[in-house]
């Protein structure tokens, strides 16, 4: 399965902020059940994607997003958290397994190969900034990426607080994502520290769409959690 068409971004909600699951929060024995139950409430699948290098930890491969990519309709996010080495190649392998939208970090050294050759797999491509790369590192790449993902917390970490700039970042961040000549549309996300406290502040400041890990996949009503998160009001 796949999205419905080549315009999935542009056809997302534009009123309201999205969510993307994290796949780093569901029930990997049991995938195929956990994916049944929350697939109605999902905008976008992220999927994490480390090589203990770039970053602590170590996360899912191309063959487990091969096995999951059967199961939703729902576009799929990888975001690479990977070495400048092998960077190449995974976008190639997560492209054959499936993915929609490949997203890079701009602390890739080559970051603009990157782009053009998830361009150039039909995929839309994306941009990750860590707390530490200031929010102008990613001009020069603004007219080829559909989104703009800003973490708020050391990278490859699970259960970190919200950095005190994360809000600050993506009000910088909007000002670009508004003014980008791109045709078509950019996202603004937010990734890590997503908490229910969080999370109207990161609405507040521009995120148009949150990685959300259990704050969905832990709900004990999912569906009121999401129309929650959906009543959030964006910037004035």
């Amino acid at each position: 399965m796949m999205p419905k068409n080549d315009n999935f971004i542009a056809d997302l909600p534009d009123d309201r902020l999205l969510a993307e699951f994290s796949l780093w929060s569901a029930d990997l024995v049991h995938m195929a059940n956990d994916i049944a139950r929350v697939d109605p409430f999902v905008d976008i699948y992220h999927a994490d994607v480390s090589d203990g290098h770039f970053s602590p930890a170590l996360l899912l491969f191309p063959d487990m997003l091969a096995q999951f990519r059967p199961l939703t309709d729902t576009p799929i996010h990888v975001h690479l958290m990977v070495s400048d080495g092998i960077l190449l190649a995974q976008i190639d392998q997560f492209a054959g397994a499936g993915a929609d939208i490949v997203s890079i970090h701009a602390e890739n050294s080559n970051v603009e190969e990157g782009i053009e050759r998830i361009l150039s797999r039909g995929l839309a491509a994306g941009l990750v900034l860590q707390l530490h790369t200031p929010i102008q590192a990613a001009a020069r790449l603004m007219d080829r990426i559909a989104v703009l993902t800003l973490l708020g917390t050391k990278i490859g970490i699970k259960g970190v607080d919200l950095d005190p700039e994360a809000e600050a970042r993506l009000v910088l961040a909007r000002k670009m994502t508004d003014g980008s000549a791109k045709g078509g549309r950019t996202l603004l996300a937010a990734d890590g520290g997503i908490r229910q406290h969080t999370v109207p502040g990161l609405r507040r400041s521009g995120a148009q769409t949150i990685v959300m890990g259990s704050l969905a996949f832990g709900a004990k009503d999912l569906a009121a959690r999401m129309k929650w998160v959906h009543a959030l009001p964006g910037p004035d």
